[in-house]
């Protein structure tokens, strides 16, 4: 089972830390961490260029890319990018395969680096 949030506020996804700083705790801990970073939006998108949200290989995490409508995606993503090593640039849209399936259907576009941290 996959530890909720506890980064995630009953007031609608607000970020309750620094993922940077998280980052570097985990990783003092031994954790496997990725970090994903907004680096593109058009149109309608929840989170600004810049957000973050970190992630341990067991699915943990702390900051927000999304709002919620695709932190889902890209948290499963980023455990990936763990496993593998390899980074990754994530596109959700509406014109997107995916869009539905990971909430995307109000009109924007978001564009994700996942990179693993070491």
């Amino acid at each position: 089972m996959t530890a909720m949030p506890s980064a995630i506020s009953a007031a609608g996804f607000e970020p309750e830390g620094d993922p940077l700083k998280e980052a570097e705790i985990w990783l003092g801990q031994g954790r496997r961490v990725a970090l994903a970073t907004v680096i593109s939006t058009w149109g309608s998108s929840p989170r600004p260029v810049g957000s973050m949200l970190v992630v341990d290989s067991k699915g943990a995490f702390v900051g927000s890319v999304s709002g919620g409508c695709i932190e889902g995606a890209v948290i499963a993503e980023a455990m990936e990018v763990i496993a593998e090593g390899t980074p990754k640039i994530l596109d959700f849209s509406v014109s997107s395969e995916r869009a539905w399936d990971v909430g995307l259907s109000c009109g924007g576009r978001i564009q994700v680096f996942v990179e693993a941290l070491r």
